[in-house]
């Protein structure tokens, strides 16, 4: 469904770019998003990405609480640091959780890409929660995650939403530089 792929990815690109802007509304409009990709994932049989969808799902519901809770006087949410010793738990709860994902979606499902699939998912929810924290450094994971999800998603001729993740590289960088700024300026907030 080509117009489906292209709806979700619009509305991607307009949840990630108000994200870099530090702007509260990406969740709700983030909620949209997944909603049309989880969809898109269940036709391409990428079933570890449309399970992803269910649980950025309920992170937006969360996370939108959360940003709520912890802006500035601009109206954009403040950055929080990120402790080095928390960031490698994550990271290995991370790997955990790619290989679990991965053995079950390889040993009981149909899955097109059953090991990187898992991957990228579990990552992605790594990434999820550094934003949901407020954490700069989530957009250095989401550079990583998004440049293999081009890959995979060329490989499976999903190539509107290959061409949206390969944007949405350009957005993280963009994001990264201007929540680097903000902490810089002291636009930082309290766990």
């Amino acid at each position: 469904m080509p117009w489906l792929e292209t709806l979700a990815a619009l509305t991607s690109v307009w949840a990630v770019w108000l994200t870099t802007q530090r702007h509260p509304w990406c969740w709700p409009v983030g909620l949209a998003s997944v909603v049309l990709y989880a969809w898109v994932f269940i036709d391409a049989r990428l079933y570890s990405d449309m399970l992803l969808q269910g649980v950025f799902a309920a992170a937006i519901v969360y996370g939108w609480n959360r940003w709520l809770k912890h802006l500035g006087d601009d109206g954009r949410v403040c950055v929080a640091a990120l402790p080095r010793r928390v960031a490698m738990l994550h990271i290995a709860m991370g790997a955990i959780g790619a290989l679990a994902l991965g053995w079950f979606m390889h040993r009981h499902t149909n899955a097109a890409l059953p090991w990187l699939d898992a991957a990228l998912a579990a990552f992605s929810l790594v990434a999820q929660w550094w934003q949901v924290k407020r954490h700069a450094a989530t957009w250095w994971l989401w550079i990583i995650v998004d440049v293999v999800y081009v890959g995979e998603y060329v490989y499976k001729d999903l190539f509107v939403t290959s061409v949206l993740y390969a944007g949405f590289v350009l957005l993280a960088v963009a994001g990264l530089r201007a929540w680097q700024r903000a902490a810089k300026r002291g636009v930082n907030g309290a766990e």
